[in-house]
């Protein structure tokens, strides 16, 4: 105890008197329960004070004055002490050699606290000394545990028992150090202030795996059943040592799909998803999900997972794939192109899987048939015979879409093989046809009058027509040029066709009148005789008609009607071959051939029908070969029929 210096003499002496009361005791003292603790003490008083009956003392418990009636732990001129201390404590010391050490035995939780020792030398010379030595009484040894665990770290445990008790001798034990790696153990004693402390320290070197383990101090008294224990759970701090995540899947178009994600860290992470390394939800737990419902092929790409806990960091992705069938593909506009240029067609397109890409033209297969996302087609040195409408079709196992385009070639006319001159009998008609985009214009040249026949020209029966792209253009020359030669009339007509892409001239050939005109008397010729022979077969019919009809027992029957037929067929296919090549040679000659051809028919069947009834396989030939000679005046010999 230390004093204050007076300034005034009279205080200085009295002050000095005072600092003789001191005590040393400690501060600290533990014990088991139900063992035994020795607070060691020791005290002073005024070296003037000559006690007449000895020294006496009092522990009090809690409180060191005696008005505020603490409870009484020992008194040395009675046994008068407070009810939880009778039969538990004793004087070690000799007060009389200020010696005030004291036994407590079979302590309990309940004798924790404060102790004071106050000293009685005599008549007024008591004293409360404020010192105290503050009692632990424990019922599990002590462990000390670092603030905090790292995996990878030495760590250092110790476990403390206190060694208070002077007939018992405490020892010390680890358990559950079976699965730790190459545990070290180290025992050592303490001796403070009067007080002992026995440890025993665990050095090991924790991993991530030791999280949660147990681990447990036992301190026992040997020969005694006294047995003491404590248990920890290792708290080892370790950065994220797993990040699971879901598997990389494949879901369809517009469906739903949740992606977990669980992290094996102490503590737990701040847990974080990001898309395409962009942060889309995070938290601080253990897990996180994230759900996409609806899912559009925007969703797909990688899905990353990373946890940070401050020790360290970890992330582990998956890839979604969402299936989806072909989108419309993107083609080139619709385009006109010039005759032997080249271009390239492109087909742009999406979906998953890939989509097979193939081109057509006008419903044929047009190239080779790709997989990917793009298509191109080149069409090198372009002709008129690539005009058309080209499609390209993408498909997958989803579906299937398609867009198209037309291509247009543009080309110079060209001349077609129709193009000639003829001889009708108004005189010279020539024809001239071509082809070409834009549709050619036709005119005719004639170098011998120096002069162009076109449709600005009225001395000449000009006539033009277009279909397409393809232009015809016809005139008649009504007087027939000087004849170079007995053969035929000299025409010398040129035809010219042009448009933007350029320009042609021919000499059209002259088809000479003889081969012509032999041609028409050959088929008047042979279409009469095929209506005679049409006649006399039905004549045959009605008589082997009137023959039955007369005498019922003579078989009489019409032997093969189909060879007739035949036979009647194979002419009227010749008589129209023949027909159709007079043609050109105007609609004048053919209205004549079919008057005269009625004409004939008319007279025929006037001539016959009012005498027996037509066979109906007659009829059904007449027909057959009138209809497809003159397939526009059928009536004129039906009405006879």
């Amino acid at each position: 105890m230390w004093c204050l210096e007076l300034l005034i003499p009279l205080l200085l002496i009295i002050s000095d008197a005072n600092c003789q009361w001191n005590i040393w005791l400690p501060r600290d003292i533990s014990a088991m329960t139900n063992s035994c603790v020795v607070i060691p003490c020791s005290f002073m008083y005024p070296s003037g004070i000559r006690p007449a009956r000895g020294v006496h003392g009092i522990w009090y418990f809690g409180q060191p004055y005696p008005q505020l009636f603490p409870p009484v732990v020992f008194k040395s001129l009675t046994d008068v002490v407070h009810e939880s201390y009778k039969g538990r404590t004793k004087l070690l010391g000799d007060l009389n050699q200020r010696n005030c050490t004291l036994l407590i035995g079979n302590v309990g939780t309940e004798h924790s606290g404060r102790y004071y020792f106050r000293a009685d030398v005599g008549g007024a010379n008591k004293y409360s000394y404020p010192d105290y030595a503050e009692l632990k009484v424990l019922d599990q040894p002590n462990i000390d545990v670092p603030e905090e665990i790292v995996s990878d770290e030495s760590l250092e445990l110790t476990c403390y028992a206190p060694d208070n008790c002077p007939d018992m001798t405490p020892e010390i034990q680890w358990m559950y150090t079976d699965y730790l790696p190459d545990p070290v153990f180290s025992a050592e004693y303490t001796e403070e202030s009067n007080t002992a402390v026995i440890s025993n320290t665990l050095t090991f070197t924790p991993r991530p795996m030791h999280n949660g383990q147990l681990l447990g101090c036992r301190v026992y008294f040997p020969n005694t059943t006294l047995v003491y224990e404590r248990l920890i759970s290792l708290d080892v701090k370790y950065s994220p040592r797993s990040v699971w995540v879901n598997v990389s899947s494949e879901v369809m178009e517009g469906s739903s799909v949740t992606l977990h994600c669980e992290v094996d860290s102490n503590p737990s992470p701040r847990v974080a998803w990001l898309f395409e390394g962009q942060e889309v939800l995070w938290d601080t737990a253990s897990n996180i999900s994230i759900s996409l419902d609806d899912v559009t092929p925007e969703n797909e790409g990688i899905y990353t997972c990373i946890g940070d806990n401050g020790y360290g960091m970890m992330n582990t992705s998956l890839y979604l794939a969402v299936k989806y069938p072909p989108r419309e593909p993107v083609v080139n506009d619709s385009m006109t192109v010039v005759q032997g240029s080249s271009l390239a067609l492109h087909c742009n397109t999406m979906g998953s899987p890939a989509p097979t890409l193939t081109w057509l033209k006008d419903g044929e297969l047009a190239g080779s048939i790709t997989a990917g996302e793009l298509s191109v087609l080149e069409i090198m040195d372009i002709t008129p015979q690539q005009t058309g409408q080209y499609r390209c079709l993408a498909e997958n196992e989803h579906g299937r879409t398609s867009a198209s385009l037309n291509i247009t070639v543009e080309y110079a006319p060209v001349f077609l093989e129709e193009s000639k001159c003829t001889v009708v009998r108004e005189g010279v008609q020539c024809v001239c046809v071509a082809v070409g985009n834009p549709e050619p214009t036709i005119e005719f040249y004639l170098p011998d009058l120096n002069i162009t026949i076109n449709e600005t020209d009225g001395r000449f029966n000009f006539y033009t027509h277009t279909d397409g792209h393809t232009s015809t253009a016809m005139i008649k020359l009504r007087e027939k040029g000087e004849r170079a030669d007995n053969n035929g009339p000299a025409v010398n007509v040129h035809c010219s066709m042009y448009n933007i892409y350029g320009r042609e001239s021919v000499l059209l050939e002259l088809q000479q009148e003889k081969k012509y005109m032999m041609a028409v008397i050959v088929g008047t010729i042979g279409g009469v005789a095929v209506i005679a022979f049409i006649i006399a077969a039905v004549r045959y019919v009605g008589q082997n008609n009137k023959k039955e009809n007369g005498n019922p027992r003579q078989d009489v029957v019409l032997e093969n009607p189909a060879l007739y037929y035949s036979a009647v067929k194979k002419d009227k296919q010749n008589l129209r071959k023949k027909v159709l090549k007079t043609e050109l040679l105007g609609s004048k000659f053919n209205s004549i051939l079919e008057e005269t051809t009625v004409r004939f028919l008319n007279k025929s069947l006037l001539k016959h029908k009012p005498q027996r009834q037509m066979h109906p396989l007659a009829y059904q030939l007449l027909f057959s070969v009138h209809f497809n000679l003159f397939p526009k005046r059928p009536s004129a010999w039906l009405s006879h029929l």
